[in-house]
């Protein structure tokens, strides 16, 4: 279980002497205190052709009628979450309480932790980009597979889902209420390997938009996107962002460090984008989003009518 655990972790592999295992981000590279593996050096999986994040084209994804809303289990129950600096995020231990299944899943996932990614540019800080354009930061809540839900065991050593990642896109705008524990948390984690816990109990709906809000969202397979970039994730990307003030934001820039002597600050803690390659992106049809069928034969007629009677 704790070798499924650190796989599943995309950003939570603990510093480590060896060369393979001490790895960073490219800014981390730069820095003239760092010597270590960016990106363009990682091993393991990181090379291969179906990686993560990647632009998302929105207008080229096409609709799935399978993917629709998911159902969230425990996701509003309120708890005094861990909260952990592990040298290049800051992850928030789950416990595998919540869990999630629809959404197109094949089976039920439970969550096993959240982490985010950030710049101190409001437009460089996430990971996955819409149509080209990126945002402050990004949240990946990880989930595994339940246990028992392949039929065998080389079907889960292969599996392509064997991790989900729900991603949400975090943009400035109001405080955010509900993410104020969290980000008050950071300044008792300033180092590598520092933990604590929230002060106020919280839910994971708390730091998510309105649920009727996430049936819209973009499904495609890969990666981790850390070391060893596996390729076993179904990632889910919401369309809604999260909304956060901007002094939130920034906090997570400020408050953490990648070193122990808090010389570097960590920011800019992101994956450069992977190509798509001959993968395909699916869309939800959320409600709305797409005229049914009869309505749109019936309003055909009816705009050819008044078409007509404009041009009259």
């Amino acid at each position: 279980m704790r070798l499924l655990l650190a796989l599943l972790a995309l950003a939570v592999a603990r510093p480590s002497a060896s060369a393979e295992t001490h790895w960073c981000y490219e800014v981390q590279v730069d820095a003239s205190n760092h010597s270590c593996l960016g990106p363009t050096e990682w091993g393991g999986d990181c090379h291969k052709h179906r990686q993560s994040p990647i632009n998302i084209n929105t207008s080229q994804a096409q609709v799935n009628k399978s993917l629709g809303p998911f159902s969230f289990s425990s996701y509003d129950q309120k708890h005094y979450w861990k909260v952990e600096n592990n040298g290049h995020t800051v992850v928030v231990w789950l416990e595998d309480k919540p869990t999630i299944a629809g959404g197109g899943l094949a089976t039920q996932y439970r969550a096993q932790q959240l982490h985010l990614h950030w710049s101190k540019m409001m437009n460089e800080g996430s990971e996955h980009s819409l149509d080209g354009h990126r945002f402050a930061m990004e949240m990946h809540i990880v989930h595994q597979k339940q246990n028992g839900t392949s039929s065998n065991k080389t079907e889960a050593q292969n599996s392509q889902d064997e991790i989900a990642v729900l991603a949400f896109i975090v943009q400035a705008g109001s405080e955010n209420d509900g993410f104020q524990p969290l980000v008050e948390a950071l300044s008792d984690i300033p180092r590598p390997g520092m933990n604590t816990t929230m002060k106020k109990s919280i839910s994971l709906f708390d730091l998510l938009p309105k649920e009727e809000k996430l049936r819209n969202y973009f499904r495609y397979l890969g990666s981790l996107t850390t070391p060893g970039c596996e390729e076993k994730v179904v990632w889910t990307v919401f369309k809604e962002p999260i909304q956060l003030h901007e002094d939130q934001i920034f906090a997570f820039s400020e408050k953490l460090y990648y070193d122990n002597g808090q010389k570097q600050k960590m920011t800019d803690n992101v994956r450069p984008l992977q190509e798509l390659g001959q993968r395909l992106v699916f869309k939800s049809q959320a409600p709305g989003q797409l005229l049914p069928l009869p309505l749109a034969a019936l309003l055909a007629p009816m705009l050819t009518c008044l078409t007509a009677g404009f041009l009259q």
